[in-house]
């Protein structure tokens, strides 16, 4: 999905597994933006048409050897062309105004010093929903820990200082971002990604909190990552 033959300035890295339902929609999202990025996907054994529709739409696929979202991840930005790098999850939805925004990010000399994130939303109306996104928004504005389904736009520099992404199956979004702020800032980029709301719709959202809150508490504690990521999916 690059469009010229020189390398652009933004390498977005997706990592997939039976993502069909979601690829098209974000695709279309990223089929508006003005200017040139590489797009990297790193498939963790599809079975569905995740591969057919990338291949279509011209976009490189990395078949990984592991089911291992981190090691998904870590793989992509190993191959990006791009100074800065943008973490998504397939199941994403971008604002209109993204790829306009991002590149005004990437053009300024300072925005290199940080890492940024988007602002979580659900695109369904439900009380409920709008409280989870207060949640989020002051989780990581105050405690500088926002998580991998807000995306991750960072440059390179500061991806390999912070050692980049661990193989990890589960919390490899935490793990970086504890990194990340030990030598730098997260800031907003202040525009909204929305998320799929299936994985919230089909469940009570204060008790997934509680579990995801255990979950991270066992992880800090050195449970093996294998085993939460049985019970995260549980």
């Amino acid at each position: 999905m690059a469009r010229s033959q020189q390398f652009p300035t933004l390498s977005i890295v997706i990592p997939t597994l039976n993502e069909a339902d979601h690829l098209p929609l974000l695709f279309a999202d990223l089929n508006e933006w003005p200017n040139d990025f590489d797009l990297i996907l790193v498939d963790g054994g599809s079975t569905d048409l995740t591969i057919s529709i990338a291949k279509i739409q011209g976009v490189s696929v990395i078949n990984s050897p592991k089911k291992n979202r981190g090691y998904q991840l870590k793989t992509g930005a190993s191959k990006a062309k791009g100074d800065w790098l943008l973490f998504l999850h397939a199941d994403s939805r971008l604002d209109k105004k993204c790829g306009e925004s991002l590149f005004k990010i990437t053009q300024n000399k300072t925005s290199k010093n940080f890492a940024w994130y988007f602002d979580f939303k659900v695109k369904k109306y439900k009380l409920e929903y709008r409280i989870l996104e207060l949640a989020v928004a002051l989780r990581s504005h105050f405690l500088q820990r926002p998580y991998g389904d807000q995306g991750l736009l960072i440059h390179k520099d500061l991806y390999h200082r912070s050692g980049g992404f661990s193989s990890l199956k589960i919390m490899e979004d935490l793990d970086l971002i504890i990194r990340i702020t030990t030598i730098a800032k997260v800031k907003r980029i202040g525009l909204n990604l929305y998320t799929d709301d299936i994985r919230w719709s089909n469940s009570n959202i204060i008790k997934r909190a509680i579990k995801n809150a255990s979950l991270r508490k066992k992880w800090r504690q050195g449970h093996q990552t294998d085993n939460l990521s049985k019970e995260y999916y549980s």
